[in-house]
């Protein structure tokens, strides 16, 4: 809505205002759609940055202004990062196209028509040849290349921003989104190009033009300012503060059967909350590349985790860097050394505001819910600690359980501590196998009648299949009818949406009823 009424507003000033009439007779209304559409490329670059900076977004979310609601909105700041992507897509594609005719009827207009307003110096950005190609126009002047710049740089930051590429080859949309920095330095001195040429003709408008000029470089120099403490800083440029990097030498390495590597770090000043992300650099990998994982240790623990799967290239090797792969021990100083920069908040972290929440993850979106799961145990077992979580239901999707067995092996000595502590009814757990062959199915039938589970080793038995969501969101409301019950999930996209359809649906309209609050972990 904004951005179509800075359009709006600035393409009427252009169209109406009697300084541009002579203009106007030159280029006709492609002034107005060039200089509407640069207003809201000013405003979108602007904006580009601010729901990425994780700094600002774990500073709002920890704000005690902050309410459930507007950290809900923080969660989607990644949508409406591309929101605005597209906001400049479009815009840039305006300017372009209006600046390209512009420059084509600045060349084709005669005194004639103008009354010999060609020759009158100040309406002249620069004095060009007529028979001058457009082509050589936009190579020869400085609006012209920084313009062809910032299009390039932000072409490849665009397409390499897919789906498809950002999971098959993710140091291609690493290294190319980096180019933002080409981009915002290109802006300016883009925006800078047209002052000057403004300043050399000297009409009275010029000097607005100037100073409006002035202060959106000031404002786009605050938004560099707050993406360096998150962008620049993983580029290494010593440009920002980078008082939130930690090396840490590794005092356990743990590999999993399941292909899984588990890296345990001494906690040396560094602060955590259970939900929480951070990245990782690897130098001897490579110097430039960053990549998130969940933690999955608890706050109260001396020491922060994270678990690491096979998934791409720097994973294998960090894998191999490790001796993942090899039988032999290696000596801690054998060992690669990481940078660590965070920890960063999520979704996840406010599981413990309400009285009932319920935790749904999916593959490899089980990772988020092990810190939380244990954080739980213990603020249970402390006398010191009053919670206002009263319940917890975990539901766990996956295809098979043994790539997670790492997963498993913590459910299991949770459900042990639970009974033992007498707490069996706070936390319930349902784990849906969605993938098995003959021969499971026939040891699954052979051994279903025994205590425990045959797949997982819990008591609580496996249900095979996929949930029914209708049921389990009907029960849930039945359960805890005057509850605001938080729903925390991380997997797929499509069962998210399914997921936040069924918090809408069975919400009541009475506040007073049983309100359902969807909350989903991206980063």
């Amino acid at each position: 809505g904004l951005n179509l009424y800075l359009f709006i507003d600035t393409f009427c000033w252009y169209e109406d205002e009697d300084a541009y009439i002579y203009t106007r007779i030159m280029l006709g209304s492609t002034l107005a759609w060039a200089r509407a559409s640069a207003t809201c490329l000013n405003f979108n670059c602007m904006l580009i940055l601010l729901p990425v900076s994780r700094n600002l977004i774990s500073f709002l979310r920890g704000a005690s202004c902050c309410g459930g609601a507007p950290r809900r909105q923080l969660d989607k700041n990644i949508a409406f990062h591309k929101v605005v992507a597209y906001g400049i897509a479009v815009n840039a594609t305006i300017h372009t196209v209006a600046h390209l005719i512009n420059i084509e009827r600045y060349h084709n207009s005669q005194s004639k028509e103008a009354g010999g307003l060609p020759h009158v110096m100040f309406l002249h950005l620069r004095k060009f040849p007529h028979t001058q190609l457009v082509g050589e126009e936009v190579l020869t002047t400085i609006a012209g290349v920084t313009g062809v710049m910032i299009t390039v740089a932000f072409v490849l930051i665009v397409t390499s921003s897919t789906e498809l590429i950002r999971r098959s080859c993710y140091e291609v949309f690493w290294y190319t989104h980096h180019l933002f920095v080409v981009f915002f330095i290109g802006l300016i001195i883009h925006g800078t190009g047209a002052v000057q040429w403004c300043h050399a003709c000297k009409p009275q408008w010029a000097k607005i033009h100037s100073e409006a000029q002035k202060m959106w470089q000031h404002q786009q120099g605050r938004d560099l300012e707050l993406g360096q403490r998150d962008s620049l800083v993983h580029m290494q440029l010593g440009l920002c503060n980078v008082a939130l990097e930690h090396t840490f030498p590794w005092p356990q390495v743990v590999t999993h059967s399941s292909g899984v590597l588990e890296l345990h770090m001494k906690k040396r000043g560094f602060k955590m909350e259970a939900g929480q992300y951070i990245f990782l650099q690897c130098s001897s990998i490579s110097p430039l590349e960053w990549h998130p994982f969940t933690l999955t240790s608890a706050p109260e623990e001396d020491f922060f985790s994270v678990h690491i799967r096979v998934a791409g290239d720097w994973t294998a090797a960090l894998f191999k860097a490790f001796g993942a792969e090899e039988k032999t021990f290696k000596e801690l100083w054998m060992l690669p050394r990481l940078v660590v920069d965070g920890p960063y908040g999520s979704a996840t972290t406010d599981v413990f505001r309400y009285g009932v929440s319920v935790c749904i993850a999916a593959g490899i979106g089980v990772t988020p819910f092990a810190s939380i799961l244990k954080s739980i145990w213990y603020k249970c077992c402390s006398p010191h600690t009053v919670l206002a979580l009263q319940k917890v239901y975990f539901y766990w999707i996956c295809r098979d359980p043994s790539t997670f067995e790492w997963f498993a092996d913590l459910l299991f000595l949770l459900e042990t501590k639970m009974v033992e502590k007498g707490k069996n009814d706070f936390l319930s757990y349902h784990i849906f196998l969605t993938g098995w062959d003959e021969s499971q199915a026939t040891h699954i039938a052979l051994h279903y009648d025994e205590k425990v589970d045959v797949i997982t080793g819990l008591r609580q038995k496996t249900f095979y299949g996929r949930p029914n969501w209708d049921n389990e969101f009907k029960q849930l409301a039945e359960n805890h009818p005057s509850n605001s019950i938080g729903v925390f999930f991380c997997g797929p996209k499509n069962l998210s949406k399914t997921l936040q359809k069924m918090c809408n649906s069975y919400s009541t309209v009475d506040p007073r009823g049983v309100q359902f609050h969807y909350n989903e972990e991206s980063f």
